[in-house]
């Protein structure tokens, strides 16, 4: 059985658009005649590069589909033989962060919650730094008397 009192959905303000006078920016490269982008070319490849180091949409640069190709392709063949760089230093560094425990200053004491036979087992044995001393800097006997055995 047909609907026939079916309302109509309101409907939408229209679209105000920004860009209505605004003219898009021609390709430089169709401009000047250039058939072809070097990547040797380090002054002209900068212009497409963020201070990031992220390579500029179409938007941004201007340029058309074809030549905003020859750019990718000439910025990442002058990122492999390394005459630019695939990311910019930034200058600001940020403190704190995840996993860094530095910034945190010091840990407070824990409670010993623990019981008595496990906070045993944690601890080291106690040994007198006179004793380990005396072992490191005494020389082995083995060999004294070898080199006396030899001697005589």
């Amino acid at each position: 059985m047909p609907r026939i009192n079916n309302p109509k959905p309101p409907k939408r303000a229209p679209k105000i658009d920004t860009r209505r006078g605004a003219k898009k920016k021609p390709c430089s490269f169709c401009q000047h005649g250039v058939g072809t982008v070097d990547y040797k070319d380090l002054a002209q490849l900068r212009k497409y590069i963020s201070d990031r180091g992220k390579i500029r949409g179409r938007k941004v640069s201007g340029n058309c589909q074809q030549h905003q190709r020859d750019v990718t392709d000439a910025i990442k063949t002058a990122r492999e033989l390394a005459l630019l760089p695939y990311t910019q230093r930034t200058v600001t560094e940020r403190r704190g962060g995840r996993g860094n425990r530095d910034d945190r200053g010091p840990r407070a004491p824990r409670s010993d919650d623990r019981p008595a036979a496990e906070s045993a087992s944690v601890e080291a044995p106690a040994v007198a730094a006179e004793e380990i001393l005396e072992y490191v800097e005494a020389p082995p006997v083995a060999d004294v008397e070898l080199v006396e055995e030899v001697a005589e």
